[in-house]
């Protein structure tokens, strides 16, 4: 075909992508990224929406579903595996595009492995390419107004997902024009669920990575899409009201992925930097949050403008105190530190009184250094009129060694000792293991003594 869409002009921007050509830096990189969605996976797996998804799902396919006993399908091992890596909301964050890609692309990846024969080297390189894609196309499609109604994960990962498969199988560029338009035709997700604390936000990952895998089996055999369906008059750019770019530009700057960084804390991107400022004060010799009467907190514009985040409750979900900036920072001045339980305490005495003296404002200046900063700032008046302050111009991401102990504490629990160093040791030396599909080998937990995942 001789048209120039912004989707093929895209694929053949990201086929000149090959595997061989993954510098040593950029596949740490992505092998880190991975690191941290398998780590979401194991920690989320029992959480209740990742029940709920394994309890829905195929149980007759090829395809293990990663850290447990179930063989489905690769779409519905696919759905599964993201639903439980988005499900402590711990997933990673491209601040360009307001997007959480690693959750979408790597449960895409992961399930594809399980029906081909590809190489480690194979789904580093697929993984940078879904970053890439995704990444160019959110910050392209999405600003705080738009990201304010929809998600803008649900849109643009599912994309990246579609883009990364496709690479990983080595699809034609026909074939893989047709995945990636299939894919954004069947995207969607609306950001309500994070006003009400729905599980909306888990099950559009879970979706989003579905979407991608049957995107791709679909091209493989033959369906078609519209190549122009970013920017024609009727395609996504149109939908949202936006103007399309004339280019996305892939690999033409650093790599997306280079910008992507993993969250220490299982809440909101948008609360992390004032929630780390918070354990900071919590922390200062002689601070009592009992003493605490009034609690300044100035975070980003698109921190305090993000559904959600400005919210004082009530809290009757989980997920609604995980969103909130003022539930973050009062759950971090009472106990010092913020835990996953604290966000199954919503009627705590301590933490909703601090709530309650808790004044959001947007800071100019944190406006304008995002979103290659995410700054904030914490200030608590004391009883006797002191003040305890702490700014942060960044937030503070996890540390590759927080993201392996989470992936070996995790993995030891769900896994066993044994299956969790060999799937380490895989990981160790990705880049050059001959087939991708022994990562799922190493986390399917068949052979094993195990009650089975599903219920009746």
């Amino acid at each position: 075909m001789t048209d120039d869409s912004l989707i093929r002009r895209s694929v053949r921007q990201a086929r000149r992508f090959e595997a061989r050509d993954l510098p040593a830096a950029l596949a740490a990189k992505a092998a880190l990224c991975l690191v941290d969605a398998l780590r979401c996976q194991l920690e989320g797996e029992a959480l209740p929406m990742s029940l709920a998804a394994r309890q829905i799902i195929s149980t007759t396919g090829e395809v293990p579903v990663f850290g447990t006993d179930i063989l489905s399908s690769p779409a519905d091992a696919a759905f599964a595996m993201a639903v439980a890596a988005a499900a402590l909301l711990r997933e990673d964050m491209h601040p360009a595009s307001i997007g959480h890609h690693g959750i979408i692309v790597w449960p895409t990846l992961l399930a594809l492995s399980g029906i081909s024969t590809k190489s480690g080297a194979d789904l580093l390189a697929a993984g940078v390419v879904g970053y890439e894609f995704g990444g160019r196309l959110g910050a392209a499609l999405f600003d705080a107004d738009l990201a304010s109604r929809l998600r803008p994960s649900a849109f643009s990962a599912t994309a990246g997902a579609a883009m990364a498969g496709a690479h990983f199988l080595g699809l034609d560029e026909d074939a893989t024009v047709a995945a990636v338009a299939l894919a954004v035709d069947a995207s969607s997700g609306l950001n309500q669920w994070a006003r009400t604390g729905g599980d909306e936000v888990f099950i559009q990952a879970g979706r989003a990575a579905q979407t991608a895998v049957r995107s791709l089996l679909l091209a493989q055999a033959g369906a078609v899409g519209s190549a122009t369906l970013l920017e024609g008059e009727s395609g996504l750019f149109a939908a949202c009201g936006r103007r399309p770019p004339l280019d996305l530009g892939l690999f033409t700057a650093e790599p997306v992925i280079s910008a992507v960084y993993n969250k220490a804390l299982p809440i909101c991107n948008f609360a992390q930097t004032s929630t780390q400022a918070a354990i900071a004060v919590a922390r200062a010799p002689g601070f009592d949050h009992r003493r605490v009467s009034r609690i300044k907190v100035a975070v980003t514009e698109a921190a305090r403008g993000y559904p959600g985040c400005d919210f004082t409750g009530p809290y009757d979900r989980p997920l609604q105190a995980q969103m909130s900036i003022q539930f973050g920072v009062a759950a971090a001045l009472a106990r010092g530190g913020v835990r996953r339980d604290d966000f199954e305490a919503l009627s705590d005495a301590d933490v909703i009184r601090l709530v309650g003296v808790c004044d959001l404002e947007a800071d100019p200046a944190f406006t304008a250094a995002f979103p290659a900063r995410q700054g904030a700032r914490v200030e608590a008046t004391l009883d006797d009129g002191r003040t305890v302050s702490e700014t942060r111009d960044a937030l503070t991401p996890a540390t590759e060694e927080e993201m392996f102990a989470g992936l070996r504490r995790d993995g030891e629990r769900v896994l066993g000792a044994a299956p969790t160093r060999r799937l380490l040791d895989l990981i160790a030396t990705l880049p050059d293991l001959p087939d991708a599909r022994e990562l799922l080998r190493a986390a399917s937990i068949q052979s094993l003594t195990r009650q089975p995942q599903r219920t009746t």
